[in-house]
């Protein structure tokens, strides 16, 4: 078993809930969700802004839900994500400024170590300089709460590679601020495998585990909600990935991030268990 911990990032655990979906919430309590992650081994869990709310009426409030990551040896905990971060007014500023500020509350609550976000997908006109002072301006937010803000990028988006990643952390200028690198997008982004272990670590804020046929079906987006593979089953370079990584000195916690039609079929103790063994057995033979 490998040493170091693994995360259950929010989708792992989800059940059958997708991010394709207009409604984004796990249709699985809270508690079955972490009890079963904590069973297949996971040290750290994946919570979505969605589903925050529902945890805590569940749970009788921020206390009741670190109460139970606790009861089940959750150390690390992630929270996502403040949907259009980088808008300017009207109900989507909003909507945005009420998410961010439910998880710069909870963040401290939890015990969270970061808070990832993500980019625009949908192909409308960006303006780099304002998404760099929006991205700014909730790094020092995050900051505040004692918690680190990553950026996850996506082939189909306006952050599309490692690259433009590290572009945006660079232009917001916060030290707190860095870069969510899941493999599945440094894959199908174009990303040498090597070009991980030149990424400062202390720029990394977490990483992202999964697996997927050589060939896309469908869009790209279609693709990683729909066909990912777990750890070890697909044609990554998984291997090569976590030796560079750990070359940028990387030492975990590893998110295991799956999101396929498979997945969301088992109930949640197969498809968590499932995720960490083998998530787990290509993290050894990386580690051999």
């Amino acid at each position: 078993m490998f040493g170091e911990p693994l995360m259950a990032t929010c989708w792992t655990s989800a059940g059958d809930a997708a991010s394709d979906r207009a409604d984004l919430r796990s249709p699985v309590p809270l508690r079955t969700r972490v009890e079963a992650a904590a069973a297949a081994g996971f040290r750290g869990f994946g919570l979505l802004s969605a589903d925050l709310p529902a945890a805590m009426r569940a749970h009788g409030g921020f206390d009741g839900v670190r109460a139970l990551f606790e009861e089940n040896g959750i150390t690390h905990v992630e929270l996502e994500d403040v949907p259009a971060w980088w808008s300017d007014d009207g109900p989507e500023r909003e909507t945005a400024d009420a998410v961010r500020d439910l998880l710069l509350a909870a963040a401290p609550a939890l015990g969270a170590r970061h808070i990832k976000v993500t980019p625009d997908g949908t192909g409308a006109p960006w303006y780099p300089a304002r998404w760099a002072a929006r991205f700014g301006d909730l790094a020092a937010r995050a900051a505040d709460s004692g918690v680190r803000l990553g950026i996850e990028f996506f082939p189909w988006s306006n952050i599309a590679t490692l690259a433009d990643g590290l572009r945006l952390v660079e232009a917001a200028g916060h030290d707190n601020a860095g870069v969510i690198i899941d493999v599945w997008h440094t894959e199908r982004g174009g990303t040498p495998v090597a070009d991980l272990a030149a990424v400062p670590v202390e720029r990394i804020i977490g990483v992202e585990l999964n697996d997927a046929d050589r060939t896309v079906v469908g869009t790209l987006f279609e693709d990683t909600v729909h066909r990912r593979r777990y750890c070890g089953d697909g044609d990554f370079d998984l291997t090569g990935a976590i030796a560079s990584l750990r070359r940028a000195g990387w030492r975990g916690p590893w998110g295991v991030e799956i999101l396929s039609d498979e997945h969301r079929a088992l109930d949640v103790a197969t498809a968590c268990r499932r995720a960490f063994d083998t998530a787990d057995a290509v993290l050894t033979a990386a580690a051999g």
